[in-house]
């Protein structure tokens, strides 16, 4: 089950992807605003201060997740 945590940063991410695509796409003042917004977004969550960084960090953080959800299944009980 992923954490609220990981839902999160997964929706900033996802955010952050369409924004730059949009801009890249077909850049304008409401794309340029939608992109710094986004990236704010995700720097906020990340701790971070550049988009690079944020998404450097948002891949580690989602590798912690995926790593403690795949330790916590291990060691729970059987279920049949």
């Amino acid at each position: 089950m992923m954490l609220s945590a990981e839902k999160e940063l997964r929706v900033a991410l996802a955010r952050f992807a369409a924004a730059r695509i949009e801009h890249d796409v077909l850049p304008t003042g409401i794309t340029s605003r939608a992109l710094e917004d986004a990236t704010r977004g995700l720097c906020a969550l990340t701790g971070t201060r550049t988009a690079e960084d944020a998404l450097h960090e948002a891949d580690t953080l989602i590798a912690r997740h995926r790593a403690r959800r795949a330790g916590a299944g291990r060691g729970g009980a059987l279920v049949a």
